[in-house]
């Protein structure tokens, strides 16, 4: 059981939320939703005690045990993969790590003995002689090889040091679960098995998400971070969503109806309060004015970028032929045989765990790489918009944002441009600061403002999705879902696959792939053990 009581939190003169009261309960899953500033990995700190309230207390009951995601990815460097998993019970591995120390003492006394007795006591207590069976099922499901459990973290790749600190964090049966972002860089079947954990998890799990699907499939409550405040409802995302919507348009609404009656009566009162005969109903219609309350709605932290791709030039009937198609890079095959029609009505989602090869076979597409062998037809008619997984190379010099856009626009005027951009959520002087400062989202968002520029008529996305807020990401959603034009589209966001496309084409660490024409859902229960 975890408690927030009377908190309020201050930054200066900002307040990011005040007067919070909620009640974390076991079995349930909170997912923390809000908009990129809104204060969810702060909320998180709140909860651990890494940084203390303005105002109120965090209460937790004592015997409970918490376990955090850590942020930090090297702060393990020094210790073996299964050390770092087995660490996340700091106090089983204290115990472990004691009873080390006096087992290798070369005068053990009677004291040691009777000290060790205790420990091992306290070691099976806590289920010590299963730790390295727990790690190793924790570390399997989430994609980690047995060969690496006795390597140092630091020699490992980012991505699966983020899934050792992951296993770290679930193991040992933890009371309260804190998870900031818990699926990145988890590959398709690592997410499918970290949802069935969290499901079937007996605790009480805390997390911070941007994807939706992840959101829908493990949550049973939404706390939602907004207007200075933190509501807890009941629910998935979508169902939170659908319930918020709803809310404000009523709130909207019933203000829009309030506002016209207060102009009707303030005009009736205006036209007749010096008028002796119709004072009493004045004065009567000033008495009900004066109980209409309009409901506050102070402006919401949530912005929605203006996505919408559209093409001018209509595609012929020769789109892209590829055939044949191979790709050896540093003497690997990263594209074997490769064979692709794209027809008109096309939206192929590029899944699987080898991001080399969907990469590459964007670059050989838009005529980055040239194919070892094998035939490119590409039809006269075709203009395609590309987003780049890595995108670094547009934002090296000193430009500011009308500037760089400037560049992709056929309606060169400054007006034209930052109109563009505020749509997409750059307004003001943020508009004339330098394109190299940029965030990871904002980069983002600029690269989709150069696509809509463009108005390919096929467009080619390369992991999109990547520094995007859930706002972001749902307004990218509905763009693709809109766009009549065919889509080749990389990513690990199960909504968007799902909502997008109908081919799948699967490629595996060999380089071969299957082309599929099918839903998500269905192709992942047929070749889920491929």
């Amino acid at each position: 059981m975890l408690k927030v009581k009377d908190v309020t939190l201050r930054f200066g003169s900002r307040i990011l939320f005040e007067n919070v009261n909620l009640e974390f309960l076991k079995d349930n899953c909170y997912g923390i939703i809000g908009a990129n500033g809104a204060g969810k990995s702060t909320f998180l700190k709140l909860l651990t005690g890494e940084i203390e309230t303005t105002k109120g207390e965090i209460i937790k009951d004592k015997h409970d045990r918490l376990s955090v995601l850590k942020q930090n990815h090297n702060a393990c460097d020094a210790y073996t993969v299964l050390e770092t998993v087995i660490m996340g019970n700091e106090k089983l591995y204290k115990i472990m790590k004691e009873k080390e120390k006096l087992y290798m003492k070369p005068d053990f006394t009677d004291e040691d003995g009777l000290k060790v007795g205790q420990l091992e006591a306290e070691f099976e207590a806590l289920n010590g002689w299963e730790a390295e069976s727990e790690a190793a099922i924790l570390l399997n499901g989430l994609g980690i090889d047995n060969a690496l459990y006795e390597v140092s973290m630091a020699s490992l790749n980012e991505k699966d040091k983020v899934k050792v600190l992951l296993a770290s964090a679930l193991f040992g049966s933890p009371d309260i679960l804190l998870l900031d972002e818990p699926t990145n860089g988890l590959d398709i079947k690592s997410k499918i098995w970290l949802e069935d954990f969290l499901i079937n998890f007996k605790g009480t799990i805390i997390l911070v998400s941007h994807d939706r699907h992840f959101l829908n499939t493990v949550c049973t409550h939404m706390v939602d971070i907004d207007r200075e405040r933190i509501q807890l409802s009941v629910g998935n995302y979508d169902f939170w969503y659908q319930a918020n919507e709803l809310m404000q348009k009523q709130i909207k609404d019933s203000n829009k109806k309030k506002e016209e009656k207060i102009k009707e009566l303030q005009s009736f009162i205006a036209r007749f309060s010096a008028n002796a005969s119709k004072s009493k109903q004045a004065t009567s219609r000033k008495k009900l004015l004066d109980k209409i309350e309009l409901e506050e709605l102070k402006p919401s932290s949530r912005k929605y970028p203006y996505i919408n791709f559209e093409y001018e030039k209509r595609l012929g009937k020769e789109i892209i032929h590829l055939s044949k198609i191979n790709v050896t890079i540093g003497g690997k095959a990263i594209l074997k045989n490769f064979s692709m029609t794209i027809r008109n009505d096309d939206k192929i989602a590029l899944i699987g765990e080898n991001e080399i090869a969907k990469t590459t076979l964007f670059k050989v597409l838009t005529g980055e790489i040239i194919p070892d062998s094998g035939e490119i037809k590409i039809g006269t008619t075709v203009v395609m918009s590309y987003f780049p997984k890595n995108h670094d190379e547009y934002f090296t010099g000193q430009e500011n944002l009308v500037e760089f856009l400037r560049k992709y626009s056929d309606n060169k005027e400054d007006s034209f441009v930052r109109g563009f951009l505020g749509r997409m959520l750059f307004s003001g002087e943020e508009t004339l600061k330098s394109t190299a400062v940029l965030s990871g989202g904002e980069k983002v968002r600029l690269m989709f403002s150069k696509m809509m520029m463009k108005k390919g008529n096929i467009l080619l996305l390369d992991e999109p999705t990547n520094h995007l807020d859930i706002e972001s990401i749902t307004a990218l959603n509905n763009a693709l879902v809109k766009f009549t034009g065919p889509i080749i589209l990389a990513t690990y966001d199960t909504e968007l696959i799902e909502s997008v496309s109908n081919r799948l084409i699967f490629f595996d660490d060999n380089g071969d792939y299957l082309d599929k024409q099918m839903n998500y859902e269905d192709f992942i229960l047929k070749y889920n053990q491929k």
